[in-house]
């Protein structure tokens, strides 16, 4: 295999798929990236962890080699980054090494062959659809902070998708807060199984996104595995398993009678949660809110550092009575509010809060309480 490429395109093609591969494999291949130049002057470079893969295809200077190969997706990746702006690079794969030039510079890197790496099986993906790139980047945006990083309630570790008649609903929850966010139903995503999107393609998703949010993604999915492809014929494609396991029943824990709204300034109400929760340690996480007649007092007791107290104004009409939160929960889920005020729907303080911008945005968050 001969290819010449440009550095720009070698690098943000490399910063894609290198950071699917782990730092610490005990498989050697799987620490590879798979090179392919094909005849008609275009490479494609994959990388997989087994259980996520990417692959993108970009256009090469020359191709006078046909041929693939396996090389270090981390030290390609390195060389790459350190090579001169505005340089082309030439890739020169024989005799298990890759012969990497441009300019003065020349690196000899062992290689793998290209039958030893493996592909992820997509086999059928009935339900296909597509979703403009900003809609979905915001979808994760709204949830995956809520995602449980407990492995043994391994159902939990991804965004659940599912569709009503309507809609699609992408939710997650670690038991102790819940994310959900919900967009018209896409056409073509009707009958669409539910499934569970692991973390870590979630993750890689978003980076990708970042480069193309003027566009659509295609979503194409099974009960098991899930493919995204992102900017068409010279773009990305993420396919990933997705986690087998039932999710919970998570609309049971959506409260529909709390009564007492509280109205307040997200950004104001953040800052002195923020402010207050300085003195909180690993023990005392729990923030003390007390509301009263069109003020909220946020309060934080340690018995190490002290005390703190913060007054928000607020709207409030409701009987006062006081209720606890995780300050890092309740900082997560205000830091997604956009608008001037957020709505927080109460009941007492046991139960659990509905928290959002108001009825008609599409995001919506429940929050267990903490005793204080």
């Amino acid at each position: 295999m001969k290819a010449t490429i440009e550095r720009s395109t070698l690098l943000r093609c490399l910063s894609h798929v290198q950071s699917v591969v782990e730092r610490r494999n005990t498989i050697p291949i799987l620490s590879n990236v798979l090179i392919e130049a094909s005849g008609n002057g275009s490479l494609r470079i994959m990388a997989t962890d087994l259980d996520l893969q990417v692959v993108e295809t970009l256009g090469a200077v020359s191709v006078e080699q046909a041929g693939a190969i396996t090389v270090s997706a981390h030290l390609l990746f390195d060389i790459a980054r350190k090579l001169p702006d505005g340089s082309q690079v030439s890739l020169d794969a024989a005799d298990n090494r890759m012969v990497v030039k441009a300019g003065r510079s020349r690196f000899q890197l062992p290689t793998l062959p290209r039958d030893d790496f493996p592909v992820i099986a997509e086999g059928e993906l009935p339900t296909s659809f597509e979703i403009p790139a900003a809609v979905l980047g915001q979808l994760i945006d709204r949830t995956r902070f809520a995602i449980s990083t407990e492995e043994t309630r391994y159902y939990l570790n991804g965004i659940f998708l599912h569709v009503t008649d309507e809609e699609l609903k992408a939710a997650a929850t670690d038991g102790h807060r819940l994310a959900r966010f919900t967009l018209p139903r896409p056409d073509g995503a009707q009958g669409m199984p539910d499934v569970i999107v692991p973390r870590k393609c979630v993750g890689e998703l978003r980076k990708l996104l970042e480069e193309a949010l003027d566009t659509n993604v295609l979503v194409d999915l099974s009960a098991s595995k899930v493919r995204f492809t992102l900017g068409g014929e010279h773009g990305v494609v993420l396919t990933s398993k997705l986690i087998d396991g039932t999710f919970p029943d998570y609309t049971r824990v959506i409260p529909t009678g709390n009564d007492k709204l509280l109205r307040i300034d997200p950004k104001s109400f953040f800052e002195g949660v923020d402010r207050v929760a300085t003195i909180a340690t690993e023990k005392t996480r729990a923030v003390k809110m007390a509301l009263e007649q069109d003020r909220v007092t946020l309060s934080v007791t340690s018995p190490d550092n002290g005390t703190a107290a913060e007054e928000v104004p607020a709207d409030y009409s409701a009987d006062g009575f006081e209720i606890g939160f995780n300050a890092n929960y309740l900082k997560d889920i205000l830091g997604q509010i956009d608008g001037d005020t957020v709505e927080l729907h109460l009941a007492d303080a046991g139960a659990p809060t509905l928290i959002r911008q108001d009825d008609k945005s599409p995001a919506l968050y429940v929050l267990m309480p903490m005793r204080v």
